[in-house]
């Protein structure tokens, strides 16, 4: 996540103030950067509010090797770039994540739960934010 990703987040795709979403999305990465250092291989939820964050953002994907990639949404996988319509249908998708791909539950736990809490939130304006921020990483 750079400051260029958050400054190009299309303004129709956020419910919530753009700062807010950008120390969210921030705590996100932050977290799953650190279980991936401590070798913690059953939590997930980081990892949904992160993928649905960058979705959400239409933020490139830069990976260690080959080619960037547009982010692809956290639900139905699309590569097509997120807008209004597309981010009301991939919430619709994600409520029935878990009914749809049980299997999801053990393999990646906490996931599901990641991605509709940070769509609940950012999208809808319902709930509180998927990760706790502190207040002074929140600006305006």
């Amino acid at each position: 996540m750079t400051e260029h990703d958050v400054a190009r987040i299309p303004a129709g795709n956020l419910r919530v103030s753009r700062d807010e979403f950008a120390a969210v999305w921030a705590a996100a990465e932050r977290r799953c950067t650190e279980l991936g250092e401590q070798g913690v291989t059953d939590d997930w939820y980081p990892a949904g509010v992160a993928v649905t964050c960058a979705w959400i953002a239409t933020a490139t994907v830069w990976p260690v090797s080959g080619r960037s990639f547009a982010a692809r949404s956290p639900v139905t996988r699309t590569t097509a770039l997120a807008y209004e319509e597309r981010i009301e249908a991939e919430y619709l998708a994600a409520e029935q994540l878990d009914v749809r791909r049980p299997e999801l539950l053990a393999s990646r736990p906490g996931w599901c739960e990641g991605i509709r809490a940070t769509l609940r939130w950012a999208w809808r304006h319902s709930g509180p934010a998927p990760l706790p921020v502190p207040t002074t990483q929140v600006a305006g």
